[in-house]
């Protein structure tokens, strides 16, 4: 039997990891992490027979410590800034250690952040600087990295211009785009939890496209041209990117509109771009496209 203790359990990636980890492994036991006082992992999850609700303060080690026994693997999968990404981690780590748990997930389900130029992405260098302490841990980490959430190309992300027909890039608009929606990331990251011989960095992208290949497939699914429209070159998204931090009143907010350009930097200069993808480390897998995504944003925003 093995036992996974998921941290984040209860947010929107943390929902499906926990899914596809009782999917994966029908004697799998999965352990939620959740804040004292909280009730919703105990909505979630508090009638399944196969997931254990381990309450814990981040700020208490000797409880986090207890919260941890008996697990083979930690997945993070907890979102936010310097206090939750550093702080929060490094004190799931250190109660890892003690607890002995032997392998470690970190939440980074990115593009690749390891190339990134100095400066040009918080939330890469505050993935970058937590890398650096668990590769220091007596502990066996893996780090999953899928570039982009594909999701957020149904609308959160400002790249297609629906209204206007127009698929904006950044200095290339053939530069490979690496995208992978969320239920994949999170069935990766079952496989990987439950392999004993996951290598310290598995890569994935379940599509892999250019703004030109998006504006051709936008086309061919509303029936409409679209075009691609030069926005800049990255080097002036960068500019803006620091403009807007320096004006920002909230440095700790997860993902603000500087964030996303920052993300948009790495990933149109190339330095995020992944290198190493093993989409079949784990046999046949089903990976939803771009097109597929776009395809059922179009069918729901046509229904609504």
């Amino acid at each position: 039997m093995t036992t996974l203790l998921v941290a984040g359990a209860t947010g929107d990636l943390g929902r499906r990891i926990v899914r596809e980890l009782l999917t994966a492994r029908p004697d799998a036991v999965v352990h939620v992490l959740t804040r004292p006082g909280s009730g919703t992992a105990q909505s979630l999850y508090g009638e399944q027979d196969r997931v254990e609700i381990r309450v814990a303060a981040y700020a208490d080690h000797a409880a986090l410590v207890a919260a941890l026994s008996g697990a083979d693997v930690v997945i993070s999968a907890v979102s936010g800034a310097r206090a939750v990404i550093l702080d929060a981690q490094r004190a799931l780590l250190a109660a890892a250690v003690e607890a002995g748990v032997p392998r470690f997930i970190p939440s980074d389900y990115s593009a690749d952040y390891r190339r990134v130029s100095p400066g040009t992405n918080r939330n890469f260098e505050l993935r970058r600087e937590f890398a650096a302490d668990l590769d220091a841990a007596p502990v066996r980490a893996t780090a999953v990295l899928n570039g982009a959430f594909a999701d957020m190309l149904a609308g959160q992300a400002p790249m297609i211009l629906f209204a206007r027909k127009k698929v904006l890039y950044w200095s290339s608009p053939d530069q490979v785009l690496d995208f992978t929606t969320k239920d994949d990331v999170a069935r990766t990251v079952a496989h990987v939890a439950l392999d004993d011989a996951a290598p310290r960095v598995v890569e994935v992208a379940g599509d892999r496209v250019t703004a030109r290949s998006i504006a051709r497939m936008m086309g061919e699914l509303t029936g409409t041209p679209f075009g691609t429209q030069w926005a800049g070159t990255t080097a002036m998204l960068s500019g803006a990117a620091r403009i807007g931090r320096r004006l920002s009143r909230d440095e700790e907010a997860t993902f603000p509109a500087w964030q996303g350009m920052q993300y948009f930097v790495s990933m149109f200069s190339g330095e995020a771009e992944l290198q190493h993808v093993a989409n079949h480390r784990y046999g046949q897998q089903d990976w939803t496209s771009v097109r597929d995504v776009l395809a059922k944003h179009l069918q729901v925003d046509a229904a609504g």
